[in-house]
């Protein structure tokens, strides 16, 4: 697969046990902060949830996200299900601490 990440394989990403098992990804983050990527299955779930793993492993399950790879940091991308348009959007998060 052509990698088109700014990301390395193994670097650390964030999603759920859903996605891992198959799930599709609904909603992607591409935080502006570290440009660690979030992968999710749009659901609401419990932190207990939450799993780090190699962008690679998400990757690998899931190679059509190759196609959201260009979003800039701090802007996520949607999309209503599997194969369907990502609807990509700048975050408004505030940044205080």
């Amino acid at each position: 697969m052509d990698w088109k990440f700014d990301q390395v394989r193994n670097a650390a990403c964030i999603t759920v046990r859903s996605v891992i098992d198959g799930a599709p990804v609904l909603l992607v983050t591409h935080y502006d902060d570290d440009h660690s990527w979030a992968f999710m299955d749009g659901e609401v779930h419990d932190t207990a949830d939450g799993m780090v793993v190699a962008m690679s492993t998400v990757l690998d399950r899931h190679p059509e996200l190759q196609e959201i790879a260009h979003i800039p940091p701090g802007w996520s991308a949607t999309r209503t299900a599997a194969g369907q348009p990502w609807s990509p959007y700048q975050n408004d998060w505030d940044d205080e601490d």
